[in-house]
């Protein structure tokens, strides 16, 4: 049984949801988020809080509830608080810059690479050394910071390179005489 799909979402005052056959649209004071939801699956309001239903125990129905669960909780989280991402940047030279909306990073390559912010996200380079991604949607925000995590990802003799700030680097030792 899944024990993520079958708890209830709980719905703060400030959000509103709005559920249709395949799609179900969520606002609130950060912006609106809207996902499309499996034919199959059923989603319910019941008093201040929202739980999914599937039809049969099913593998493909099974895998679908915890993941529409999942989508729609954060959706819901999106709204209210947003979520972050935060990028570290180590080497001797390494640094990013705020460009208007958008950021610029020098890594080490002959030119600064240049990262636009899409619709509903934003950026923010406290030091030169880090950066901050937010957004309202989740996914927006993970595939924004990989994105720039590309450019550059950690190496593991010297460990330079863009990590995300709770990210482990696995070091090596390096040639021996």
């Amino acid at each position: 049984m899944s024990r993520i799909g079958k708890q209830p979402i709980p719905v703060p005052d400030t959000v509103e949801v709005t559920i249709e056959p395949e799609v179900v649209r969520v606002s609130g004071p950060r912006g609106a988020l809207e996902e499309r939801v499996s034919r199959d699956l059923t989603v319910e309001k019941e008093d201040g809080t929202l739980v999914v239903k599937r039809p049969t125990d099913r593998g493909e129905h099974r895998a679908l509830h915890g993941l529409t669960r999942s989508l729609i909780a954060n959706m819901v989280t999106g709204v209210t608080e947003g979520f972050e991402k935060r990028l570290e940047i180590q080497g001797v030279g390494y640094r990013a810059a705020l460009r208007g909306k958008d950021i610029e990073l020098s890594v080490g390559y002959s030119h600064t690479v240049p990262i636009k912010a899409p619709d509903g996200i934003d950026f923010e380079v406290p030091i030169p050394t880090q950066v901050i991604v937010r957004g309202n949607s989740k996914q927006a925000v993970g595939e924004i910071a990989a994105r720039i995590r590309k450019v550059r990802p950690p190496e593991p003799y010297k460990g330079k390179g863009i990590r995300y700030a709770d990210e482990y680097v696995a070091r090596k030792v390096g040639k021996r005489a």
